[in-house]
């Protein structure tokens, strides 16, 4: 009996260390799309909390669950473009960005709201 008790606690243990793992590899991720944000020419259009030409990011946060699929396709959108979603005026493409770097920017726009990242 005394074996199925720290079976089940070592396996309890396991799931609760893995999801603080994630937990920490989702924090960093989103504090270094902060950074590639500030850094990129994102500021021309966005504002976090202000409308200027696009969307404030905290808008697009709002309007967009944070959920990997979602993750990936603003990752999309943020290296091909994309027109239409907001009006008129098109987003310009980031063609140099990798996936990588963009879904870290998505990761951390999606964050503006206070909503964690749904697995």
């Amino acid at each position: 009996m005394k074996r199925i008790h720290y079976f089940i606690l070592a396996a309890v243990a396991v799931a609760w260390l893995s999801a603080c793992g994630k937990k920490i590899d989702s924090e960093s991720q989103i504090r270094e799309g902060e950074i590639l944000v500030r850094a990129s020419d994102c500021k021309t259009c966005h504002h976090a909390t202000n409308k200027i030409i696009g969307p404030s990011h905290t808008d697009v946060a709002k309007k967009y669950e944070f959920t990997t699929a979602n993750v990936k396709l603003l990752a999309e959108r943020i290296i091909k473009g994309s027109s239409g979603v907001w009006g008129e005026i098109p987003m310009t493409a980031h063609p140099d960005l990798s996936q990588e770097d963009a879904e870290k920017m998505a990761r951390y726009v999606l964050s503006l709201d206070g909503e964690t990242e749904k697995q």
